[in-house]
């Protein structure tokens, strides 16, 4: 039960009381009110507004009552006057409403609104929503958002049919990482595709949009040996294999609901029947199938190489997950399990002696622990410093071991430091490359877990390799070998996910030969005559050429404990090969504890989520899938693998499109990172949070207090209030409304604030269309275009183009075209101005305006039908709302939801040029008197004056239009041989036409000066253009087009001077 306050007061002595009740009051009369009063609380009047006066005559009961009496006919009078006085003032602004709604609302007018009638019924889970009776005043995105997902998933709107007649449309989502929560790049791909996957869903197609979440390897198995580490202090490895995978799939249960939770309240239509994760069962066969097929065909080997190798996670680590810090001098990094920080960009110098005492040669490294594995020194043959040493060794310091010199031009430079380079082939990328060449010894002196093994010697074994970097330093110059150090520019590789400084390290691994399918990906995309894979923005075309003429085998395994790669299919298929193999011979098998790079599963998405390998029907009516929409940043990560992957398993390619969005920023264009505080949560935008939520989001991460400070004071800074509640229209529309940006997205929550209150604009129109419409409106099953008012005509044309330029938009990947086009027709064509310019129409009950009124409702109906069905894809739960407040047309049953209506499209017969034409100049008019009326809202007389015949009809004809628009008391027509107006402001709307306005406020003085400001701009431009084009070598030097334009806005400027000159303001006093 809500909390009534009531205030008395006494207004033209009749009692009134005032209702304050959420925040509106309400002044009602007293006699209406008391039905209202609980019967324990007898009516008041004026005789007992003073009952603590303890002087107060006790009158007599016959002459009270009389006296009562008396008082209750004259209060009924005024009532029924009062009564009768607003039903008057009522029947002059009403709307042309049957006369039932009419009475119901004069009867509504006289009692109090009540609260209940505004506020939405609970809605059980999964029905359709239930709607209070009156609209609410104000849009509020939760009370509008509430019920109706749960009730399109219910219905089974979201769900293709594989057996369906229509064209298919499939999307597949890029699967996010089951690693915790979504980020606005998330919810920036959600809503591009829920934009594509509704549109196409309401144009006639089978629409399949397919959920699914990654692994992500490495980035799960981080976030979960962190996990036990807290809560138990144990690693992956105390844990063992099985059970460590068991604690995975805990996280994967726990979180990824939470992530299919946020794609929900983003409006995401996926069909959550196909739902699937990269490592159940059927994309586990996937996987299986692929290596196994691939590796019969002698796509995937083994082999020894470099690679990224991670000492904390004890993996190789793909190159998509190094991160490179430029250091320019001796600085200090901290280094995960290192107590103390340690030192890098310092050059360190050491000679090796030659063998026999020749003498010695100086080499250089920033990475002197790597010298334990070192095999050669290498030298420039053209480098006569050396010429001598050629074919020689030298000796290793430490193992004695002979290291020989050779000489390699590709990789030394003799003008950079000693000249001489040492060697190690099995921890640095070039040096593997020299050691290739020159048949070198391939020494690894690293345990997995970074220390130094029995390889490097017992002097340093077991030694973290950083902490023997310091004990090599030092034994070489108690060695008398150490030659100095010195600041050194260089670039280091570190872990994305631990931090960890990447190790080169040479390993065993299974790669997969990529030339060929490299080559299949790349012509699809480039093969001018036949076009078969299209990438959008065509910028990306070109990072598309240059990874794929240059691609190198893809190393596919991972030395991390999960569940992915095995020989053959099943251990029977290994066993009966393995047998038939090694026949007579005895043999063990053991499964392989490595598996594969997430991004081989991830490769096989389009196909594995369908089915593949088995052959189903939903790989049959989906694949290829339409469209794939994704970053730009991973186009040769996961795209590139999809396209190989699919051509190869799948015989074809796994799309015919390729939709790169942008990279999002903060509004200052920085990287959103939580070391900065700028990270934005797509639910905190949607539900809004204060600035102290935004804190303790921060507080309960892993930064530490020097980064948590910083992050706290850019929160503070870039969101001094918090986040105000968007919903999930808003933030959706903003996002898609941003893709115009092809590179980068510099996020302003504001204009996703802006948004919040263009939806509020949606509402309060069609609160407007809903009173104009009245209760017993039925909408007609057609429009007879003949017979509507000019601006009835107006709004259908330009709503048609805008229907044609969206499809359009849409069609070629120009979302922001599209939000744009849709935006600008409900915002300044119908709001701005026909909503506005139909209201003379159902001011009153004028009977000339009778006919007018009913083509205005129908056109309103059509309009506000279409404009929604328009704008649902991106804003999807507010133009349900407000659709299913619609009246439904009585010839043809409606669709139950408005996202499975079908999708405006142009309507023959709507276009009218002549009718838009009219209508700029209307418009053009009004906003050049709205100009001269400025601020005030004051309604004044007006005067046009009209240079041609065909103007002068054009205006004369629509004057209702433009005294409705600029709020004109009256508007006279006036020509050139018609008397200037005195008492008047004037500005020049074109070169056939001037309005003047009457002074108001405004001395004469103060308008002259205006005036003649004006006339002196128009005379800089002038002057200032004469100047450009009087320049010497102007004619030479521009180019005609040019000249052309500046001569045309040249003539423009006299014109419009001339006009001002001589149609200039005359005042005069009246």
């Amino acid at each position: 039960m809500s909390f009534l306050s009531l205030t008395i007061r006494n207004r033209n002595s009749f009692l009134f009381i005032a209702i304050d009740s959420f925040k509106s009051r309400h002044w009602i009369p007293l006699r209406t009110l008391t039905s209202h009063i609980p019967h324990s609380h007898p009516p008041m009047d004026n005789s007992s507004n003073n009952n603590n006066n303890k002087d107060q005559v006790i009158e007599d009961p016959e002459k009270k009552k009389k006296k009562e009496e008396k008082a209750r006919e004259k209060q009924l009078k005024k009532e029924k006057f009062l009564q009768k006085q607003a039903q008057q003032q009522q029947v002059q602004q009403s709307s042309s409403a049957p006369k039932k709604s009419e009475k119901k609302a004069a009867r509504r007018g006289a009692e109090d609104e009540n609260p209940e009638d505004f506020i939405d019924p609970e809605t059980p889970s999964g029905d359709k929503k239930r709607m209070s009776r009156q609209m609410a005043k104000q849009y509020s995105p939760t009370a509008v958002e509430k019920s109706w997902y749960e009730w399109w998933e219910n219905s089974k709107y979201f769900v293709a049919d594989s057996s369906s007649s229509k064209p298919p449309f499939v999307i597949v989502l890029p699967p996010p990482n089951v690693t915790g929560a979504l980020h606005i790049g998330h919810a920036l791909t959600a809503a591009i595709e829920d934009t594509m996957i509704r549109w196409r869903r309401m144009s006639g197609y089978n629409a399949l949009w397919v959920p699914g979440m990654d692994h992500a390897g490495i980035a799960t198995q981080v976030v979960v040996e962190k996990k036990i580490m807290r809560e138990r202090k144990l690693t992956r490895h105390d844990l063992g294999r099985e059970k460590f995978i068991s604690e995975v799939w805990e996280w994967k249960d726990k979180y990824g609901g939470t992530i299919l939770q946020q794609l929900r309240r983003l409006g995401a239509s996926l069909d959550w029947t196909r739902e699937c994760f990269t490592m159940d069962d059927q994309r586990s066969k996937a996987v299986t199938e692929a290596f196994v097929r691939l590796y019969k065909q002698g796509l995937i080997y083994r082999d020894i190489r470099l690679v990224n190798w991670d000492c904390v996670l004890r993996t190789a680590v793909s190159d998509i997950e190094v991160d490179y810090i430029d250091i320019k001098e001796r600085t200090l990094l901290k280094v995960p399990g290192y107590d103390k920080p340690v030192e890098f960009g310092v050059l360190m110098k050491f000679a090796y002696p030659l063998e026999g005492n020749l003498g010695e040669i100086v080499v250089a490294t920033t990475r002197i622990e790597t010298m334990l594995g070192d095999t050669a020194i290498a030298v420039h043959p053209d480098d006569k410093r050396y010429s001598q040493f050629h074919g020689k060794c030298v000796i290793h310091p430490f193992s004695g071991r002979k290291l020989p010199i050779v000489c390699d031009a590709i990789l030394v430079d003799p003008t950079f430091g000693t000249g001489a380079v040492k060697i190690t082939p099995a921890h640095d990328p070039n040096d593997f490359e020299v050691g290739k060449r020159h048949n070198l010894e391939f020494i690894n002196v690293f345990t997995d877990d970074g220390k130094v093994n029995s390889n490097g010697g017992s002097e340093f074994l077991g030694m973290p390799r950083f902490k023997a970097r310091e004990a090599i330093a030092e034994a070489l110059q108690k060695k008398g070998l150490y030659r100095g150090s010195e600041n050194n520019e260089m670039r280091l590789g570190v872990c994305s996910r631990s931090n960890d400084v990447i190790e080169p390290m040479i390993k065993p691994q299974w790669y997969v030969s990529c030339g060929d399918m490299a080559k299949e990906g790349l012509k699809a995309a480039t093969d001018e005559e036949n076009i078969r894979l299209e990438i959008v923005p065509k910028q990306y075309l070109a990072d598309w050429k240059r990874w794929l003429e240059n691609i190198h085998d893809q190393l596919q395994e991972y030395g991390v404990y999960n569940d992915h790669w095995v020989v053959a299919r099943n251990e029977e298929e290994a066993q009966a090969e393995a047998s038939q193999r090694y026949s007579g011979k005895k043999f063990h098998l053991i499964r392989d504890p490595d598996v594969l790079d997430t991004w081989f599963s991830s490769g096989l998405f389009p196909l594995s989520v369908l089915g593949w390998p088995d052959d189903t029907k939903d790989l049959k009516t989906f694949y290829p899938t339409s469209v794939l929409e994704t970053g730009h940043d991973i186009l040769f990560f996961w795209v590139a693998r999809m396209v190989m992957m699919g051509m190869k398993l799948g015989g074809d390619l796994p799309f015919r499109q390729i939709y790169l969005h942008p990279m999002i920023r903060d509004a200052h264009g920085r990287k959103m990172s939580k070391s900065l505080g700028n990270v934005i949560d797509p639910i905190e935008v949607i539900n809004g949070i204060s600035l102290e939520g935004l804190h303790k989001r921060l507080e309960g991460g892993n930064l530490d207090p020097k980064e948590l400070a910083v992050a706290i004071d850019g929160q503070k800074k870039d969101f001094p209030n918090g986040i105000e509640e968007c919903g999930a229209d808003a933030l959706r529309f903003a996002l898609v409304s941003y893709t115009a940006q092809s590179d980068k997205i510099n996020l302003d929550i504001q204009r996703v604030v802006g948004y919040r209150q263009w939806c509020n604009k949606l509402w309060n129109a069609i609160r407007f269309a809903m009173s104009k419409l009245g209760d017993n409106y039925i909408p007609p099953a057609n429009l007879n275009l003949d017979v509507l008012p000019f601006s009835c005509q107006w709004i259908l044309s330009v709503l048609n183009k805008t229907i044609t330029k969206t499809i359009k938009s849409l069609e070629s990947f120009e979302f922001s075209h599209a939000t744009t086009a849709v935006y600008s027709w409900w915002q300044y064509q119908l709001c701005d101005v026909f909503i506005e310019v139909i209201k003379p129409y159902f001011s009153g009950n004028d009977p000339k305006f009778a006919a007018e009124r009913r083509h205005a409702q129908d056109t309103l109906w059509f309009c506000l039908d279409n404009g929604l069905r328009l704008l649902h894809p991106f804003m999807p739960f507010v133009t349900e709302e407000l659709w299913q407040r619609l009246p439904s047309p009585k010839e043809c049953k409606r669709e139950d939801s408005i996202m499975i209506c079908s999708y405006p499209s142009p309507i023959q017969g709507w276009n009218n040029e002549k009718v838009e034409n009219d209508m700029d100049l209307v418009e053009s008019t009004v906003k050049s008197l709205r100009s001269l009326a400025k601020e005030s809202r004051d309604r004044r007389p007006a005067f046009v004056l009209c240079l041609t015949r065909a103007v002068e009809e054009i205006i004369s004809s629509h004057q209702l239009e433009i005294v409705t628009l600029a709020n004109l008391s009256s508007l006279t027509v006036i020509n050139e041989n018609d008397a200037v107006p005195s008492g008047y402001a004037n500005t020049v709307v074109n070169e056939t036409l001037s309005v003047y306005l009457e002074l108001q406020g405004t001395s004469s003085a103060e308008a002259e000066q205006g005036k003649m400001k004006k006339i002196e701009e128009l005379k800089k431009q002038i002057e200032k253009l004469e100047k450009i084009m009087s320049a010497p070598g102007y004619e030479e030097k521009v180019s005609p087009q040019v000249r052309a334009k500046n001569q045309e806005k040249l003539d423009s400027l006299k014109e419009r001077l001339l006009l001002e000159e001589t149609t200039g303001l005359t005042i005069a006093s009246k």
